[in-house]
């Protein structure tokens, strides 16, 4: 009797708790842009990062160090995880649907994560703006891996810059391109495939075979997405004054491969173009210069001022609600 119970609930509410639904979108977004990343102890994120420290632990005392190893480990932690979602949304629709909605857009808001990102931004900027170089040295320090000592003013917000632009493809477009795409369970695999990559995608003695698969994988969860970001940051910046389109196609589409890694490049390079400014540029580790690069066209000025940080800023943000909107029309045409 509790099995079909169970059964006959999955079966009448699976599709309507886990589909994407236009109205949640946009709920998620606005509290995105409103409240930031929220802080919990069961955020799905950190959750899923202590799960998969655990079965990292697991595997390798069981000899799957490996190539299986992370194969497996992706299929593990994706089912659980997306299992877990499943059930917390039928548990919550079945108290009323009311609840379930409630939770389903709190799960959405969750997994993404551009407005948390523009107040970390902010951050660096007003430390910049009140003189105090050290804090925005140290702010910029949790965005990227270099040494933040040799950094000016300029450099603190080419960096941050150059985190948020990134940032727009692999925090914000791609959950949201998978959750169109897939709904609830799609934004978990992404979700799961993005933590994987971050915590065991590195090509050292230790990960470059175990962390293969989440690091693929993450390319190829991310290939579309980011093309479609370099397309959008063009056209919107065809039709806003201060900004060029054509740059913007120009720049990304041809110093996007600079940058490592097929996907990160496109999103940071239209921004350039977009912006007309250059950025990244020399770049320290460990007391060495590691690369002097730098994205935009030659002709353009670096990226300096408060006000290229703001336009900048600004930019990001409407790329990301114009993206939202997409979405969004997506999923209304979808439904008829």
């Amino acid at each position: 009797m509790v099995r079909e119970m169970a059964l006959r609930l999955i079966l009448t509410h699976w599709p309507d708790v886990l589909a994407p639904n236009p109205l949640a979108l946009v709920a998620a977004v606005i509290i995105d842009a409103a409240l930031g990343d929220p802080v919990y102890r069961l955020h799905p994120i950190r959750l899923m990062g202590k799960v998969l420290a655990w079965l990292e632990r697991v595997l390798r005392d069981a000899g799957a160090g490996g190539y299986g190893g992370g194969i497996l480990l992706f299929v593990l932690l994706a089912a659980l995880s997306v299992s877990v979602a499943t059930a917390l949304l039928l548990g919550a629709n079945a108290i009323g649907p009311r609840v379930g909605q409630v939770v389903h857009v709190l799960l959405l808001y969750s997994l993404l994560a551009l407005g948390d990102l523009l107040r970390h931004v902010w951050r660096i900027e007003s430390a910049i703006r009140r003189g105090d170089l050290p804090a925005a040295r140290k702010a910029v320090g949790w965005l990227v891996g270099r040494d933040t000592d040799r950094l000016d003013e300029a450099a603190c917000r080419r960096a941050a810059v150059e985190s948020l632009s990134e940032s727009l493809t692999d925090g914000f477009v791609s959950p949201l391109f998978w959750y169109v795409l897939a709904g609830i369970p799609g934004i978990v695999v992404f979700k799961v495939v993005s933590t994987m990559d971050s915590m065991v995608g590195y090509k050292t003695p230790r990960y470059i075979r175990f962390g293969w698969c989440g690091a693929r994988l993450d390319d190829v969860m991310n290939y579309v997405p980011a093309r479609l970001t370099w397309i959008l940051i063009a056209v919107l910046a065809t039709f806003l004054p201060g900004y060029s389109g054509r740059k913007a196609w120009r720049v990304g589409l041809g110093q996007h491969a600079v940058l490592p890694g097929p996907n990160s490049g496109w999103s940071e390079a239209a921004t350039a173009g977009a912006l007309e400014r250059r950025i990244v540029g020399p770049i320290w580790r460990s007391g060495a210069l590691v690369t002097d690069v730098w994205i935009g066209e030659p002709a353009d000025p670096p990226l300096a001022t408060a006000a290229d940080m703001t336009r900048a800023a600004g930019f990001v943000s409407l790329t990301g609600v114009c993206i939202a909107a997409l979405g969004w029309a997506v999923l209304v045409a979808a439904r008829g």
